[in-house]
């Protein structure tokens, strides 16, 4: 691979009236062949910059110069330092499978030093830090290069800007929402800075719609942006992993296995590699395929169907799965080895309903993402809005399908909005078939019986559901009042002198606005 440096202009060491050069010396060693030196310069020394270059050219003719006009108000600003080289580091177009990059710290000003440090040190600059040593302190007339580190410490403004950084990181895993809640801030905090520093598997659980699918793309952003992966995002829907073509379809498969054109494949683990794997629903991969898996976790190679030689694949696993660690564990569904690999980092997501404080935030989100689709600008009466937050914010609303209901549920609003303005009846209705929709899915036995009796079930708190419903059902079963009151009351009437069971039931189904011919007629 080719040695690349990029430095700063040493306005005084590389002068052409001193014995001892640093970049000039950098090109002169015979241990370091220099395939390319980026030298940022002021303009103001822009005839220094050329003279050395020359020098350069003429000590190592293979050494190919490049001059970078890198002008600075002032050099020892950390700020603007910092800045200029950020975005320097932006827009350069780093190849580590082609080049080996080097940065010069000998030249420039301790400012310069220490934002090299933090760009290197964070990735945004893929590179070995370099200093030379002049020759009085080696055994040669060309001195010498050495790696440095520094001590940061004292630079607290900077590691400030180098914070703000990583907030950034981590407002775009949740996808650039002002989240307020806390405790999801918190595990979004924590994993950015994983995803930053491992390549070890990161495991998501959380309910259906709770944005794992979505996390795990922000991840492969993020660690392609911190240059620790260079490969593509390989998703994989477990649940379609089944019967005999699963090993084929993860593992891959050669031709010989069957003796038929196109039937070799080259698997999701080898498309991978570089890059990172996804596996959603993992407790839906077969226990044979599971083992296999974490052969590749361990050792980084593979076999695949009708292969003699193992094959090479590294890449950075994300699993995600809807059960909890209690569920996989006591119902097997995940390999006790794998599983156990598997543990080492994982991130529990918080269902919709548990983040009240983040509810007028996601609304407006999905809000943008519908307008966006729809190619449309929509309103939002005040008292509108108010009534939908008011029922999202509700510790009655379980929104069980997650981001996935709300979404629908915005789209639906901006869809039908006539004259792009969602009113408050559309609200209403909007919600109504949320409800509806929500009690068909659930196929509570209790919420139906309620429904075919009750003119307003949504009123019966869910304390009182249950024993509503058991009532019902006994009025239905029995002949009469008074022998549905007996069976209801059959213990407690023993200690009571007036034995009015039929009363004493009348009365309860009135507290719920029923009787007994309401009831009974609806069975």
């Amino acid at each position: 691979m080719d040695n690349v440096v990029i430095g700063f202009l040493g306005t005084s060491l590389d002068q052409t009236r001193r014995s001892w050069r640093p970049s000039l010396q950098l090109c002169s060693q015979p241990d370091f062949p220099l395939a390319r030196f980026e030298l940022l310069y002021d303009p103001q020394y822009r005839k220094l910059a050329m003279s050395l270059a020359q020098d350069i050219e003429a000590e190592s003719p293979d050494t190919e110069m490049r001059l970078i006009e890198f002008p600075l108000d002032n050099p020892w600003d950390f700020q603007e330092v910092y800045g200029k080289l950020y975005d320097l580091a932006e827009k350069y177009g780093f190849d580590e499978n082609r080049e080996r990059y080097h940065v010069h710290l000998t030249t420039g000003t301790h400012v310069a030093q220490i934002c090299w440090f933090l760009l290197t040190e964070s990735r945004h600059i893929p590179a070995a830090l370099l200093q030379s040593i002049p020759p009085y302190k080696t055994d040669t007339a060309r001195g010498g290069i050495d790696i440095i580190d520094l001590d940061l410490s004292r630079y607290d403004a900077l590691q400030h800007r180098f914070e703000a950084t990583a907030r950034a990181y981590s407002s775009r895993l949740r996808g650039h929402i002002d989240t307020k809640n806390r405790p999801f801030l918190k595990l979004i905090e924590r994993l950015e800075q994983v995803a930053s520093l491992s390549n070890d598997p990161i495991m998501l659980v959380g309910e259906t719609g709770t944005g794992k699918t979505t996390l795990a793309v922000r991840l492969h952003e993020l660690k392609l942006q911190r240059r620790r992966l260079r490969g593509r995002l390989v998703t994989v829907n477990c649940a379609g992993l089944q019967g005999p073509q699963a090993m084929a379809t993860l593992f891959g498969q050669r031709r010989n296995v069957t003796g038929l054109a196109g039937t070799e494949r080259a698997g999701f683990i080898s498309e991978a590699n570089g890059g990172m794997l996804f596996l959603d629903n993992i407790d839906c991969l077969p226990h044979a395929e599971q083992g296999l898996l974490l052969d590749v976790i361990e050792s980084g190679t593979f076999h695949p169907l009708g292969a003699d030689t193992p094959l090479t694949s590294r890449f950075h696993l994300v699993v995600a799965t809807r059960h909890s660690l209690a569920e996989l564990a006591h119902n097997k569904l995940i390999r006790p080895d794998l599983l156990a690999r598997l543990m080492l980092w994982v991130f529990p997501l918080p269902a919709l309903r548990a983040r009240p404080d983040d509810m007028e935030a996601e609304i407006a989100h999905e809000l943008e993402k519908a307008e966006k689709r729809l190619s449309l600008k929509i309103g939002l009466n005040k008292e509108a809005h108010a009534r939908y937050l008011r029922f999202a914010r509700d510790a009655g609303t379980l929104w069980p399908g997650n981001y996935r209901d709300l979404g629908a549920s915005i789209t639906r609003l901006c869809t039908l909005a006539e004259r792009g303005r969602i009113t408050l009846p559309m609200v209403d209705a909007e919600i109504a078939l949320l409800r509806e929709q929500w009690r068909a899915l659930a196929l509570d036995p209790d919420q139906a019986l309620l429904d075919s009796c009750c003119d307003a079930p949504d009123a019966v708190d869910p304390f009182d559901r249950a024993q509503l419903a058991a009532v019902v059902r006994a009025c239905r079963a029995s002949a009469s009042l008074s022998a549905a009151g007996r069976q209801l009351f059959a213990v407690s009437r023993q200690g009571k002198t007036s034995q009015n069971d039929s009363d004493r039931l009348r009365k309860y189904l009135a507290r719920f606005g029923l009787d007994w011919e309401q009831v009974t007629k609806s069975g």
